[in-house]
Parts: structure tokens; C-alpha cells; sequence
């Protein structure tokens, strides 16, 4: 029964790899195309390769992910919370795809394993989940908007005399670079968290040992399915970042990626932090776009997105407590 339950995780875990490359490919590629810098079929195409490597440059978030948010209990239990906590997490995923709105897909990961734990009656670890998960997700898109801003203005100084549409044809190319970092940080973060997932589900029914290494199937797995979505596109939520948000010329979206990508870089090596994508490139659009002018950035459309942030945790959460109870409900 436990090798069935087990199969049945893993396989709702590369389900939600999959919405999340679905979904959050726009982080990495909205940019770019709004900027004509790369065609739709090239951005996702190179964002799909990227994700792939990016998932095999590191461990950190996968542990923090499988070891300092929650105990889920051994056996079926365990899985039932984790099963409770993916499904609802992709529940969210499909709902803000469908309205169009940039939600995170970390966060709902992460507020539905919380949420699942609670209705499991597993044990929270509250000073992991402030620590790793709460303050990343405030200051990191602090940490985007501030040095969004920096870095365009910045540019501004280096190239104020620079023929214009030179520049902005120089930037145009620069793009290709800073997407391809951008992808590989999105690769990086996102693909870990549903790796530390699957590692949890192997460890609560002793296939694999705590503490020991990521098996290589788990990592190419949720690397392959994170790299599918991504090339699968999410045209909805990119119109939102590419567009909606600001006008973006190519300066001012390669500030944005730079920006995003050494936020991502950071938070995964020196904190071992899961982060926001979707945060951190939303907010570093908006502190590139203020260079130009405040009023330049729609902050009506600002302030729907951030209410999505607000809501997604909690809306997770609630969701996967409700799967957990249905599911423990029909099989008890």
C-alpha cells in the first residue's frame, strides 16, 4: 500500500513541477519578448533549456524544503499530508493561471505543506518556516525593487552618452544573456522545492535515508517535467509581467533580469532559501519602470498582484487542509 501511496506522491509531485514551469515560464521570458528582444518561440525554448540545467546546480533549497519546514509522520499518514499539500498547491496554480494573475508557485507549495501539516496533526517547524520561508519572501522583492532601481540607474550613468538606438540595439542582444540567467536561477529554486518533496516522501517510507544525497532519477525527473511546462508557455501570466505591469524597452528589461537572476543566485547559495520567481522579477520590473517615471508603472495592475501574494499562502493552506481531510475521510 505504502510503494502504491508513494507513487502516487511522486507523480502528484512532477504534476506540480509541471503547472509551475506551466505557469511561472513568464518569469523568465516575459521580459525578453515585451521587449522584442527574442521571439515567443525562442524565449521558451531557451528558458526550457535553462530550467533544465539550473535544477543541477545545487541542493540547498531541496533540503530546507525537505527538512526544516515540517515532520510529516512515517507511512501513510506522511503521504497523505504531502499528497494534501501538492494538490492543493496545483489547485491554486490552475485558479491564478486561469485568471492570468502571477501568483507564486513556491509560495502555494509552501503554504500548502503547512496547511496539510495542521490538518494532519504533523509537527511545524514555525522557526524554519519564519526564517526560510516568511522573511525570504518579504525581503527578497524588497531586495528587487531596490536593486532594479539601482542597476537602471546605474546604466543610465555608464551609457548617457551612447547613441540611443545603438544602446538600445546593444541591450536588445544583452537580453539573450540575461533571460538565459534568469531561466537557470528560475531552474535553480523552483525545480529544488519539488525535489525536496519527492525526498520526503522517500524518506517516510525508508527508500531513502535521512540526510543522505538527491537520487539522480529525482533530479532529472522534476528537472524534465519543470522544463515541459516551461516549454508548454504560460501566454496569460507573461502578458501580465511583459505588459500590463509597465512598457519595458530593452535597458530597462535587462536590468530587471540581472537583477532578478543575482537575487535567486543569492537566496538559493548563501541562504539556501526558497524564494519567489515571481516576486522577484514582478518586483524588479517596477524598480527599473521607476527610473523612467513613477506614474509609468500601472500600479492598479501592481496592486492586484500583490493582493494575489497576500492571498496565496493562506488560499493554499485552506486548500490543502481540505484535500487532507477528504483524503484521510475516504481511505481510513
Amino acid at each position: 500500500m505504502d510503494t502504491f501511496a508513494l507513487c502516487v506522491v511522486v507523480g502528484t509531485a512532477l504534476i506540480f513541477a509541471y503547472t509551475n514551469g506551466f505557469r511561472d515560464s513568464a518569469n523568465s521570458i516575459a521580459t525578453s519578448v515585451s521587449t522584442r528582444a527574442l521571439t515567443p518561440r525562442v524565449a521558451v525554448l531557451l528558458a526550457a533549456v535553462m530550467n533544465l540545467a539550473g535544477a543541477f546546480l545545487g541542493s540547498g533549497v531541496a533540503r530546507t524544503v525537505s527538512e526544516g519546514l515540517i515532520a510529516a509522520p512515517n507511512g501513510s499518514r506522511g503521504l497523505t499530508v504531502l499528497f494534501a499539500a501538492l494538490l492543493g498547491a496545483i489547485a491554486w496554480n490552475v485558479i491564478t493561471w486561469a485568471l492570468g494573475l502571477p501568483s507564486s508557485s513556491s509560495q502555494a507549495l509552501l503554504g500548502g505543506l503547512v496547511g496539510a501539516a495542521l490538518a494532519g496533526a504533523s509537527t511545524v517547524h514555525w522557526d524554519g518556516v519564519l526564517n526560510k520561508v516568511v522573511l525570504p519572501m518579504v525581503l527578497s522583492p524588497l531586495a528587487g525593487l531596490v536593486a532594479g532601481y539601482l542597476v537602471m540607474v546605474c546604466l543610465l550613468w555608464i551609457f548617457r552618452r551612447a547613441h540611443p538606438a545603438r544602446a538600445q540595439r546593444g541591450f536588445r542582444m544583452a537580453q539573450t544573456v540575461s533571460a538565459a540567467a534568469m531561466a537557470l536561477g528560475h531552474g535553480l529554486q523552483d525545480a529544488q522545492k519539488t525535489m525536496g518533496v519527492i525526498m520526503m516522501a522517500l524518506v517516510i517510507t525508508e527508500a531513502e535515508p535521512a540526510g543522505g544525497g538527491i537520487p539522480v532519477w529525482v533530479t532529472l525527473s522534476c528537472a524534465l517535467m519543470l522544463a515541459l511546462g516551461t516549454y508548454t508557455g504560460g501566454w496569460r501570466v507573461m502578458r501580465t509581467l511583459g505588459r500590463r505591469i509597465m512598457e519595458l524597452d530593452p535597458p530597462r528589461g535587462f536590468a530587471a533580469e540581472t537583477t532578478a537572476a543575482s537575487v535567486m543566485y543569492t537566496a538559493s547559495y548563501a541562504f539556501q532559501a526558497p524564494v519567489s520567481t515571481t516576486h522577484v522579477i514582478t518586483s524588479a520590473i517596477v524598480g527599473a519602470g521607476t527610473t523612467r517615471r513613477i506614474s509609468a508603472v500601472r500600479w492598479g495592475v501592481a496592486k492586484n498582484i500583490l493582493t494575489g501574494w497576500f492571498l496565496t499562502m493562506p488560499a493554499a493552506a485552506a486548500m490543502s487542509a481540505l484535500v487532507f481531510w477528504i483524503t484521510h475521510l475516504l481511505t481510513s
